[in-house]
């Protein structure tokens, strides 16, 4: 069994797409229809920068989603005859479920367009803070957030993999579990160059933004299930979707377990659509399990030969 994957924050860099569109008519359309979509040239960001610009909350994750989909678009296959199940790393959860036409692409780049910019207003720059935890696993780092709270917010965000957590919360909490965690047992932690922090409860007004975007669209069935973060458990049902889209806003991504269930349920091949920032994870939760990152004209084309 397969699963398509698909990488979420992080995984933009300035360039991207570029060479896809020059080979693939069918990659130049998906970033036309996303710019349309928007009123703004994102393409243009994506293919030259600056870097600041795209690392925008509100331009990076409508830009991930456009580069997913332009990849997969570029295959040409059908996603309910290569793929078992979809599965997305926080924002790549749109993108698979617009690989899944849950959403249409008009659709899924508003929404991520809205996404970007409610979760940047939702806390006010320099009071949030986002660390990596390297070296734990979730009940260490849940005992280092713990510890470091005092009072305000410090929460686990990313359960990325059994070495890897991140937690999110009030600037000061996360600067005090940075302090605390190596003392109590991580290997180290590391201050992670984002606007806002992601992922915990100081999210809620962005959450509470989203429950009126997601009111106002269609969601259809996925043309194949989804292992949702805030359940790692699979879900076809529209309304069920709808909701886990807004309590993963505050949730914790839960990408660990959502990678071993979907191994534990046969899926021992993980395609990464657009990026090669989910497949090192995935190989550390599952070693035996095989990894194919899908980025340039010649992955999509070396893919294509083994899933014809």
């Amino acid at each position: 069994m397969r699963a398509f994957i698909f990488p979420g924050q992080g995984s933009q860099s300035v360039g991207m797409g570029s060479a896809l569109a020059g080979a693939s008519r069918a990659a130049r359309d998906v970033f036309d229809e996303v710019d349309e979509a928007l009123g703004q040239n994102l393409f243009r960001v994506m293919r030259e920068g600056p870097d600041d610009e795209l690392k925008l909350t509100e331009n990076a994750q409508p830009a991930i989603m456009a580069h997913s989909i332009a990849v997969l678009r570029t295959m040409g296959v059908d996603l309910a005859s290569v793929a078992n199940f979809v599965a997305g790393h926080s924002l790549g959860e749109y993108s698979a479920l617009c690989a899944a036409r849950s959403f249409d692409l008009a659709t899924t780049a508003k929404l991520l367009k809205l996404r970007g910019q409610a979760m940047q207003q939702a806390v006010p720059v320099g009071q949030g803070a986002m660390a990596a935890l390297l070296g734990a696993d979730l009940a260490l780092a849940q005992k280092i957030a713990d510890a470091a709270a005092e009072g305000e917010v410090c929460a686990v965000a990313n359960d990325n993999d059994s070495s890897q957590v991140v937690i999110s919360g009030h600037k000061g909490a996360i600067d005090r579990a940075i302090e605390i965690a190596k003392d109590m047992g991580a290997k180290r932690a590391v201050s992670l160059p984002v606007s806002a922090p992601f992922h915990c409860p100081l999210m809620q007004p962005a959450a509470e933004a989203m429950r009126d975007a997601l009111s106002n669209v269609v969601v259809a069935v996925p043309s194949v299930p989804l292992y949702a973060n805030v359940t790692a458990q699979s879900e076809t049902d529209p309304d069920t979707i709808r909701s886990q889209l807004v309590d993963q806003v505050t949730g914790m991504v839960r990408w660990r377990e959502s990678v071993a269930n979907m191994f534990d349920a046969g899926v021992h091949e993980f395609v990464e659509v657009g990026g090669k920032v989910l497949g090192s994870m995935v190989k550390r939760i599952s070693p035996e399990a095989k990894v194919t990152s899908v980025v340039t004209i010649e992955d999509v084309e070396a893919l294509a030969k083994e899933i014809a």
